[in-house]
């Protein structure tokens, strides 16, 4: 019997639980080889090895993730949590994916930078919103 690929909110919610529950390799495991991932900060990175470190970089300071809704269709999810962190309380945060054949193939991550940015500039940290 064939194999039915999971649904993209099944697929979607296994990364938020991996890489939350700080899972790296599991949740990188989810990605297509060629995903493309649009995020704040590091812009467009191409492929699990590129978005790895900077996954691994965000854990150093998340303390914690509440998944407040996940919705999608055949071919795409939204997922919408809380992220606590030792830079700011709460970071409301969406994330877009498009899923084929069981793997996220793009992620939009979409959230207020300017909130972390502020706390960056407060602790010393160089603040990225400035160019050059």
């Amino acid at each position: 019997m064939p194999t039915v690929p999971l649904s993209p909110t099944s697929v979607s919610r296994s990364f938020y639980e991996a890489w939350t529950g700080g899972d790296i390799d599991a949740a990188l495991g989810l990605l297509a080889e060629r995903v493309v991932v649009d995020a704040p900060r590091a812009g467009r990175l191409v492929g699990a090895e590129q978005y790895g470190p900077v996954l691994r970089e965000y854990l150093q300071v998340l303390t914690g993730s509440e998944l407040l809704a996940i919705a999608g269709d055949e071919r795409s999810s939204l997922v919408y949590y809380n992220n606590f962190t030792n830079l700011v309380d709460v970071a409301p945060t969406v994330e877009y994916h498009t899923v084929q054949d069981g793997k996220i193939t793009y992620i939009r991550i979409i959230f207020d930078r300017l909130p972390f940015e502020n706390a960056r500039h407060e602790a010393g940290l160089p603040n990225s919103l400035q160019k050059g």
